[in-house]
C-alpha cells in the first residue's frame, strides 16, 4: 500500500491517497463526497462514534484552548515507576506516548498493590489521584464554560442581521461570529436527519464532556440514553429499546415516530455520573460549572465520574462498562451498519477490536472522518484489515475540519421531502436538477 499524504480521501471507486490542494479543488471533490455521504448516512443502520477531536474542533472555532490529556505527575510518589507503568499501559494498546488515562491507571494499579501488601504510601499514592482527578475535571469543566461563553456571546442570527444592517459589518466577520453555534448544529443535524421509519442514529463517544448533549438541546433533538428517572436519573441495565412516537391529529391508535430522536452511549462516562450508594446516576451538573462547584470538588476520584481502574480491556467487563459495551458492540455489528468515526485516533484497542469484528460483516460500512494520522494509528489499522471496499476516507486538515466539512461535504441537515419529490418529478419530465445549484440560488 502507498504511503498516504496529508489529505486523503476514498470514496466509492473514487480515491486520491494524496490531495496536494485540497481547497482549489472542492467543488470536483464535493461531486464525489457529498452524494456518497448522502447515501451511506441513509443506511438501515447508522452509528456515529466521536473522539476528544469533536470537543477540538469547537473550541477551535469558538478560539479557546482545550483542555489536554497530558500527564502530571508533580503530586506522586514513586513518579519513574508510574511512568514507566504508563509507558508500558500506552504502547501495550497502541497509542503510543501516554496520556492521563494510562497515568491514573498505573497509579491505580499502585495504589491497589500498596494496599493488599499494607503499605502506608497507599494512601499518598490516593491522594495524588485525588488531586489528578480535581485537576482533570475542573480542565474539562472550563473547555465547557469557555465554549458556552463563547457561543453565548454570539448574537442571534436575527440579531446579527440588524447589526449587520447598522454597523455594515462584512458577511465573512458575521460568518466566523456564527460558526460555533451553526456548525454545532448543523454537524449533529448532518446526521440525525434521517427518515424517522429507520433507526435511530446512535452516538458513541469516548469523551467525558457533554458537548454533545449541550449541541443537542441547541438542535431541539431527543436523546436517548440507559439513564431512568428524573432528580438523579439512575443508569438500568435493562435494554428495552426505548423509542418516541406521536399520535397524528384525527388518528387513533396508529401512533408514528418522532423525528429527531438519537440514542447516545458514553463509552468512558461522563462528568455528570456519580457512582452512589451501589448505582451508578446522573447529577445535576450545568454546562461548563464553576471550580467551586460542590459536585466536582468532593472525592472526584470515587464519586464524580466512572472512570479507568487498571486496563480498559479489564474494565469493559465491569459494571457499567459491560452494559456500555455491549451497546456498543450491538450497535455496529449487525448487517447494512455503517459507522462514521469523527476525531477518533483508533488509539484505544477495544474500540478498534469491535469495528474490526463489524468489518466481518460484508454489507457494514466504515467511514473514518480525521484532522490528521496521529501515529500512523489509522493507516495501520487500515493496512492491518484490509477490506477496502468496506472503509471510506477523509483524512487531513482539509476534510477534518469541521467547519469545512459541514459547509462543503455532509449532505444537508434535514428531511427534505419535498425537495427529494421535487427532484423526482423534474427528472421523470425529462429535466435535470441539481440540488446543490438550488442552494446556491437560495431557493
Amino acid at each position: 500500500m502507498k504511503t498516504w499524504g496529508q489529505h486523503v480521501y476514498r470514496v466509492g471507486k473514487e480515491e486520491n491517497i494524496d490531495v496536494e490542494n485540497p481547497e482549489e479543488s472542492i467543488e470536483l471533490q464535493k461531486k464525489y463526497i457529498e452524494p456518497w455521504l448522502s447515501a451511506v448516512f441513509q443506511s438501515e443502520h447508522l452509528a456515529l462514534l466521536l473522539g476528544s477531536g469533536f470537543t477540538r474542533a469547537v473550541a477551535h472555532q469558538a478560539g479557546i484552548v482545550c483542555s489536554d490529556m497530558s500527564c502530571d505527575y508533580d503530586t506522586f510518589p514513586f513518579i519513574k515507576e508510574i511512568q514507566n507503568a504508563a509507558k508500558e499501559s500506552a504502547k501495550a494498546i497502541g497509542r503510543g506516548e501516554p496520556n492521563i488515562e494510562d497515568q491514573i491507571r498505573a497509579a491505580t494499579s499502585l495504589a491497589h498493590g500498596l494496599k493488599i501488601l499494607g503499605d502506608e504510601r497507599n494512601i499518598e499514592v490516593t491522594e495524588g489521584l485525588n488531586a489528578l482527578f480535581k485537576k482533570f475535571l475542573k480542565g474539562i469543566a472550563k473547555t465547557e464554560c469557555d465554549i458556552k461563553r463563547a457561543v453565548e456571546r454570539v448574537p442571534s442570527t436575527f440579531e446579527q442581521r440588524e447589526t449587520n444592517d447598522k454597523e455594515n459589518v462584512s458577511q465573512s466577520a458575521t460568518k466566523e461570529k456564527l460558526d460555533p453555534l451553526v456548525m454545532l448544529v448543523s454537524f449533529l443535524l448532518s446526521f440525525s436527519s434521517r427518515t424517522a421509519t429507520r433507526e435511530r442514529l446512535h452516538i458513541f463517544t469516548t469523551n467525558y464532556d457533554r458537548l454533545i448533549e449541550y449541541g443537542s438541546d441547541l438542535a431541539g433533538l431527543h436523546l436517548l440514553d440507559r439513564f431512568v428517572g428524573y432528580l438523579e436519573p439512575i443508569f438500568r441495565s435493562s435494554r428495552l429499546d426505548i423509542d418516541m412516537h406521536y399520535n397524528p391529529p384525527g388518528i387513533r391508535g396508529e401512533p408514528r415516530y418522532l423525528e429527531g430522536v438519537v440514542r447516545l452511549t458514553k463509552l468512558h462516562g461522563s462528568l455528570d455520573w456519580v457512582y452512589h450508594n451501589g448505582f451508578v446516576r446522573k447529577v445535576g451538573l450545568p454546562f461548563g460549572p464553576q471550580d467551586n462547584y460542590p459536585t466536582i470538588n468532593s472525592d472526584p476520584s470515587n464519586s464524580v465520574m466512572i472512570y479507568p481502574n487498571s486496563a480498559k480491556d479489564r474494565e469493559t467487563s465491569e459494571y457499567p462498562y459491560v452494559e456500555l459495551f455491549r451497546d456498543y458492540a450491538a450497535g455496529i455489528c449487525r448487517p447494512n451498519s455503517v459507522l462514521v468515526t469523527y476525531g477518533y485516533g483508533f488509539g484505544d484497542e477495544h474500540i478498534n477490536r469491535t469495528i474490526i469484528d463489524m468489518l466481518t460483516i460484508p454489507s457494514t460500512h466504515l467511514v473514518i472522518i480525521a484532522f490528521n494520522d496521529v501515529g500512523s494509528r489509522i493507516s495501520s489499522f487500515c493496512r492491518t484489515i484490509g477490506r477496502k471496499a468496506q472503509i471510506s476516507l477523509l483524512i487531513g486538515s482539509h476534510f477534518g475540519s469541521m467547519p469545512i466539512l459541514v459547509d462543503n461535504y455532509l449532505p444537508k441537515p434535514a428531511i427534505d421531502r419535498i425537495t427529494i419529490r421535487q427532484t423526482e418529478l423534474l427528472r421523470n419530465r425529462g429535466v435535470e436538477f441539481s440540488l446543490h445549484k438550488a442552494e446556491e440560488s437560495d431557493i
